[in-house]
Parts: C-alpha cells; structure tokens; sequence
C-alpha cells in the first residue's frame, strides 16, 4: 500500500502501518508457528596456543609416548618458524591423545595462529596435524519462553546472529532514543524506559487532550475511514501501539522468564512522542531528534539522558527537507547516529524521506530466507538490511492489546521496514556500550563492512544483512586494528565485494596469492571523506601476470592499472565527498603462477 497524500504540506507517516494493514498475513498478531533458532557456538577470535600431532614412529609404548615432550630438532623447527611471524613458541604440555601444546607469547587472530600451523606442517613432514588451540565461551540463550519464536535473532539463514554476540555485549549504558507513538507500560519493558516526552503539538493528532508535555505514553492511535483526510485509510484501524512493538526489539528484559528478548537489552530507551492519529508534523520529528541528542529545544527542558542511538521507524515520501536534514546534521554533530527505516512501497528509497537524508543509517527488511521482503524499499541509498518479517516468519515483539484505548500486556508479530530498524539499533546499541567513542560515521561504516552477505535474493539492499556479532568483534578488544603499517594476511573466500578482506588501517600490507588461474582476491576500505586511497601490488613471481581494479559501493570500476608481467601495478581513487565512503581493490589473475609458492603477492593500502 503505497503511502497516502498527506492534507499536511509536510506530514509523515510511519512506515509500519502501511504493511501492518495491507492485508491477512501482515494484520494478525497471532503466533506463528516458526522454529526454534539453533544455539551458535560463539566464535573463537583470539588464541596464545596451538596444538601439534606428530606422528607415532616405532612401537607405542603405553603412557610414555604419549607424555613425551617434543624433541630437540622438532622444537627447533617451531622456533624457525615462529620466528617467519614475529614470535616465539615453547612446549606447554601434552594432550590425553598424545598432542603437544605450544604455547605462544603473544595473542593472536586465531586465522594467523592457522596460518603459523599450515607453515609449522610444511617445515615438518612428522607433524600429522596443526591447529589453533581455540578459546570458547559458554553461549547466553536466555530462558524467556517466547524468545524460541523469536527467528530473527538466531536463525543462521536469515537472522541476526544475535546469541553469540551476547557474550560480548548486552548494551550496557547506552541510550537508545525511540522516536514513534510513545510507549505502554509493559510488564517485559519494566524498568526499560527512562525520561522521555511528548513533541506532538496537535492536539488531534496527540489524542491525549493536550499538546507537548513530558508524558510520551501512548494513549492509543485508532483512526476510522476517511479521518485523516482524502478518504484515508479506507477502513477502520486499530490502535497500532507501534512505539512498544519497536522499543521490545531494543530492549525487552531478557532472562527474566517472561515474554520476549530484545536485541540490546541492557540498554535504556528514551521514548519520544512524535506520531499521533494519522501520523505526524515533520517539525515536531526534527524538534525530536535535536532534543534526544543533546540539543536545545525551546519551552522543553533539557534532556538528562542523551541518546546515542536514534530509532526512527517512520517515513513518507518526497525529498529530504531541509528541516529534518539540518536535526540530522546537527545531532551527528552531537555524537549520535540516526537509523532510519527504508519504507515500505516496495519503491526506490530515493524518493522516501528521511531515508533518503544525507547521513542516516537507512534500513531495508528482509525475510526469513534472507532475501529482500516483499514490500521493502531498496536503492543505492539502502546502506544495510536487517529481519523485517514477511511470509514465512514475522517479527515477534511487545505490544498492547487494546483495538483502541489501552488494554493489557500482549505480544503481536508485525512486519515492516519499522520492524527491521530497531534490530539495527539495538547492534548499534552493543557496539557502543563495548566502544562509546565510535563516531556516527564509524557505526555505518563497521555495520555496513561486517554485513554478511545476501543468502537469498535481495537487490539494492545494502551491503548485506547486518551481523551483530562481527559488528561487536569490529569493536572489542579481541579485533582492535592493527598498529599502521602492520602486515596482514588475506583469508579466502574473498572472490567478491561481499566476502572481501576488510583493511582498517593505512600503510597494511596485505600478502595473498592467486590460488588458480580464475581467482580474484577482494579487500574493502572504509574510505574517509576527502582522503585519497593508494593500492600498490608488488608480484613475487616476476614471469606472473595480476592485475588491479578500484570499485565504489556500487561495484562501479574507478580505477585500474593493467601493466605486464614483471612490472609493478599501482591505482588511486580519491572520495570526493563530504562522509566515508566504501572502495573495493580487487587483485585479478591475468597469467604466470598460481598457488602459494608461485602465486604470492602483496598488497599495499594507504590513504
């Protein structure tokens, strides 16, 4: 259902209500009969350790072969090859199977310590196998009794790859401001709010009997047909309750037994009034966004509780004005990110707004399957994608039961664009409470490059579906960059924009090789505004031939340097504009040798 013509010159209408009623699949609020998430083993990220198996020659001899440490020539062949990566390995003890441990000085990526094996096995025919002795951590699957239901977290095809992330954060100490219809008190929410007002000036469209106070619960936005002006909507629409759907997907107590989970839920929602019967003023949304991220309103007091997170869950069409792009403009300035909703026309989002504002973090929704839901929004504009619900599965959350005024605690799955946005939040939320000096830009950015890519069709979506636990690993200790001029290592499959390597920090250099006469090694930079990216690629094998291309986010070439064998190939690609933006290298198989004694090279990046 396309949005209505407004009688207001410059009126919103939130984006959910739109799928919400278009129809049986969307307009229930029954269960669905959807299966339990499977519980992820959390990823292990860092590691001191290795384990070598080495080869049983002669007799065994019962318990001593197995306890027997590693001998002289052996360890000195470790020590060689520790000493290719910068460090040192000396015995630790010996496994129940007759395995050595080696303890490293240092941690590292368990992807190097992999790679510190695969050397130790080539230097070392006796050695039967080598591998990373991986940390693992108990995995928090809370005990609410409706999180099962709940697909969008934990399913591996379609959703967040929530679980494991909870291991790292939980959104402690971040405000996560809801600008919707305001809030029900509900019994999984208990605790969850904090502060918040009331921004609706209208009185009609307010419904409460008054116009801007500081009580933004919500007293219900039931319209009959034809109330909102040109016959719209066609029928009678009960009270939505769209700001508690949204603000159970942020924050929902979780673990506590009852309901549902939400994605950040030690997190605090700053609930703030701005949708009322048949929507709400763009004026009073900016006034909004200023307030929630610590600007000045007048005749409101100040905010206590600035949020580093703006939920916005709403939309209608036309251009972004210039009102709510200078709200933007000035609470990025403020340290906080916008993450807006994509809309729900199954149109291009350029035509949306505020989706289509410069600066916000725009949403597209997917469905179950991980491909692009029915109604979505899409475009170049779109920077990632999240579970919105469609057939197949919707999205669980918190809600009110009354079809007008309010009524009791239930829960209902709704789908929409509306819904997808607050998963987005909700990761935005963990990955601040692990790192609360990331910029606005630096929250899109690590969003958008630690993505996963599309399991199923979803053009013009984005990057990707948003990923919480690489989003939060992007962010903590166990992934922090590595020092300027570090040297890095390339890990396939990276034979396309959406599995590419990603380089955090100028002057790394990257050693890959080409692995066959087809391959195609990718690596993404999130390039800053104004800098000017360089990619030098020095071939090992002078008789071998690769060559290298320059892409921007949409895949489109900007740069490329073909010379010939044995002559080094350089590009540059400057981002003109005014935020970060994403630049694909791509290393290309031309001719020569392959593999990783004949098709080694590296690669350069700086800006």
């Amino acid at each position: 259902m396309k949005h209505s013509q407004s009688k207001y010159p410059s009126f919103l209408t939130f984006c959910a209500a739109a799928v919400i009623t278009v129809g049986p699949v969307f307009a229930h609020a029954s269960v669905l009969d959807i299966e339990s998430n499977a519980k992820v083993q959390p990823a292990a990220t860092t590691t001191d350790r290795m384990i070598v198996k080495y080869k049983q020659t002669g007799p065994v001899v019962p318990g001593a072969a197995i306890m027997a440490a590693p001998s002289k020539e052996r360890l000195a062949i470790v020590q060689r090859s520790g000493q290719q990566f910068g460090l040192t390995m000396q015995a630790l003890h010996t496994t129940a199977n007759g395995a050595q441990i080696l303890k490293l000085d240092k941690k590292m990526d368990v992807q190097e310590v992999a790679a510190i094996a695969k050397d130790l096995m080539e230097r070392d025919s006796s050695i039967e196998y080598a591998e990373p002795d991986r940390i693992m951590h108990p995995l928090f699957t809370p005990n609410d009794p409706r999180y099962s239901e709940q697909w969008h977290y934990g399913d591996t095809t379609g959703g967040l790859r929530l679980p494991a992330a909870w291991d790292l954060a939980t959104g402690t100490g971040v405000v996560v401001a809801v600008l919707d219809t305001g809030f029900r008190p509900h019994a999984d929410l208990s605790g969850q709010f904090v502060g918040g007002y009331d921004f609706i000036t209208d009185t009609k469209i307010a419904n409460d009997g008054n116009g801007r106070d500081s009580d933004a619960s919500d007293p219900g936005d039931a319209v009959v047909a034809g109330e909102c002006g040109n016959g719209r909507p066609l029928q009678n629409q009960n009270s939505s309750w769209h700001g508690t759907h949204v603000a159970g997907t942020i924050a929902a107590k979780t673990n506590n037994g009852v309901g549902v989970a939400g994605v950040a839920f030690n997190s605090k929602v700053l609930p703030l009034r701005v949708l009322g019967k048949c929507g709400g003023y763009t004026s009073d949304i900016a006034d909004a966004i200023t307030w929630a991220s610590g600007g000045t309103v007048s005749g409101v007091p100040a905010n206590p509780n600035k949020a580093r997170v703006i939920n916005m869950s709403l939309g209608g069409g036309g251009a972004c004005d210039t009102t709510t792009q200078n709200a933007i403009n000035g609470a990025r300035s403020r340290g906080t990110v916008v993450i807006v909703a994509a809309g729900n026309d199954n149109v291009n989002v350029s035509g949306s707004s505020p989706a289509n504002c410069s600066g916000v973090v725009a949403i597209a929704a997917t469905r179950k399957d991980g491909g692009r839901a029915s109604y979505s929004n899409y475009g170049t504009l779109i920077d990632v994608a999240a579970p919105g619900g469609d057939t197949g599965g919707l999205i669980l959350s918190t809600l009110n039961a009354g079809t007008n005024a309010p009524g009791a605690d239930n829960y209902a799955n709704y789908a929409g664009t509306s819904m997808a946005t607050p998963h987005v939040a909700g990761v935005a939320a963990l990955m601040l409470s692990k790192n609360s000096a990331l910029t606005p830009d630096e929250i899109e950015s690590k969003l958008k490059s630690t993505a996963r890519a599309f399991p199923a069709t979803c053009n013009s979506c984005g990057t990707g579906i948003v990923d919480a636990l690489a989003a939060v690993k992007s962010v903590t200790g166990g992934t922090t960059p590595p020092p300027a001029g570090t040297t890095i290592n390339e890990t396939e499959s990276n034979n396309g924009t959406t599995s590419a390597n990603a380089v955090t920090v100028s002057g790394t250099t990257v050693n890959g090789n080409m692995g066959s006469s087809t391959d195609s090694d990718f690596f993404v930079v999130q390039l800053p505004a104004g800098k000017t990216l360089t990619a030098a690629l020095t071939i090992n094998n002078s008789s071998a031939d690769y060559d290298l291309y320059a892409y921007n986010s949409a895949s489109t070439q900007v740069a490329l340097s073909e010379n010939g064998a044995g002559v080094a190939d350089s590009l540059s690609t400057t981002n003109t504009g005014t935020t970060t933006a994403i630049r694909y290298v791509r290393v290309k198989y031309y001719s020569g040798g392959t593999g990783a004694t004949s098709g080694t090279y590296s690669l350069k990046l700086s800006w």
